[in-house]
């Protein structure tokens, strides 16, 4: 059985640059390259990019490649890590020089916080009053350098935000570690971390002209993005039908480096997600319409809501389970048809999905049931490969992490 956490971080350089162990693992990628027999000639597409596993593995590899995402902070992150091209050792240099303004600043300043608006955007206790304060001081002098490494330097910032200033778990859900982190060396935290981004362009620079074009969207919008070549490949983890709100993975970062400030920038954010959650439904999401003619999506829906009528279950979050599964279903089918306009023929997907128990211990085979809507709207399945398994607590039972292999002839 794989597990990504035993990944070591010397072997895939620049993807550890941001949230590395909470993406689908690097090696998967290589696997499907190999698989596929993708050459230098061949794009590759993922569709719902996340940080940029799949892009930094192919451009690491000589294949060019493109990527969508609609989370920002997610965009920003895998813009930067296929970035190449730069002078290192003078990324470095400035960052030396930011480094002394910043510890300046933090020795003389009284801790700063930030605004009413966005704090109410963050999970309580998301940080604590000295990290927060020194990660602001860090972060203005950043802006205020005008660096062509702002990027850069404002990654680092961002992984580290989450990993190493923050209070925050990651698991299944993010939540608040009992073990708080009152105080934190952020610059020279900061440091270390573009230190190796340093010394990973350097190891990497004969890939630096690989193209890597990645994009803001939504990836159930395809069609209208502007792609500069026909994808011959896709390989793809989207978001799974489960109640992980996954805009709360990156909400630290996001708000303190200004990607959103506000509710209406964070529900603009979340209009161009697949709706995989309650917490991402909204009045006029129509998705639905896309798979009124498959039953076993119907019978799903249905078998939930009958039985949160059986449960008694009356909260609005509850409600909204059986709408949720026919809206993701809906928005992946609507993926699925729009993909088509940039695909070359005989294109090949591989689509990583999980299945999932997540409403009232209801079995979702998400793989199974993608496999019959990709065939519904005109691609052929090849075959289901078993990726992972992991064992759900609540119901005693393992679930798959399954690759959906698909085939574009074309039309």
């Amino acid at each position: 059985m794989n597990n990504t956490n035993q990944v070591k971080r010397e072997d895939y350089p620049i993807h550890d640059w941001y949230r590395f162990v909470l993406s689908f693992p690097p090696h998967l990628i290589k696997r499907y390259i190999e698989k596929f027999d993708i050459t230098h000639d061949d794009v590759v597409l993922d569709p719902f990019c996340g940080t940029g596993t799949t892009n930094v593995e192919c451009k690491k590899n000589g294949i060019a490649s493109i990527g969508v995402e609609a989370n920002h902070i997610a965009h920003f992150a895998s813009t930067t890590k296929c970035n190449w091209s730069i002078d290192a050792k003078e990324m470095y240099d400035e960052a030396l020089h930011i480094s002394e303004q910043a510890l300046s600043k933090i020795a003389n300043n009284n801790l700063r916080t930030l605004a009413e608006e966005q704090n109410k955007l963050l999970i309580t206790n998301s940080i604590c009053e000295k990290p927060l304060s020194q990660v602001l001081e860090l972060r203005d002098v950043i802006y205020s350098s005008n660096s062509i490494y702002e990027n850069y330097y404002l990654l680092a910032l961002a992984k580290h935000l989450a990993c190493s200033y923050s209070n925050l778990k990651f698991g299944p859900e993010v939540c608040i570690s009992k073990k708080r982190t009152l105080d934190a060396d952020v610059v020279g935290i900061w440091m270390d971390q573009i230190c190796k981004m340093k010394e990973d362009i350097e190891q990497c620079r004969n890939s630096a002209d690989v193209p890597a074009q990645i994009i803001c969207g939504d990836a159930r919008n395809i069609s209208k993005l502007n792609f500069r070549n026909k994808v011959n490949y896709v390989i793809t983890s989207p978001p799974y039908p489960n109640e992980k709100d996954y805009s709360r993975t990156t909400r630290l970062e996001s708000v303190v480096l200004g990607f959103i400030s506000n509710n209406v920038d964070l529900r603009t954010m979340k209009k161009h997600f697949i709706r995989s959650n309650t917490r991402n439904v909204y009045k006029d999401d129509d998705d639905f319409h896309y798979i009124e003619n498959v039953s076993s999506i119907s019978n799903l829906s249905d078998t939930i809501e009958e039985k949160r009528i059986s449960l008694n279950k009356t909260s609005g979050f509850e409600k909204l389970y059986s709408k949720v599964v026919k809206l993701y279903f809906g928005g992946m089918a609507r993926h699925l048809i729009e993909l088509k306009t940039h695909l070359a023929n005989n294109a090949k997907l591989a689509y990583v999905v999980g299945d999932q128990a997540s409403y009232f211990q209801t079995p979702i085979r998400t793989a199974e049931l993608l496999a019959e809507i990709a065939e519904s709207v005109g691609y052929t399945v090849e075959e289901i490969e078993t990726f992972r398994e992991r064992y759900a607590t609540a119901t005693g039972t393992w679930l798959n992490e399954n690759v959906l292999i698909l085939k574009y002839e074309g039309e």
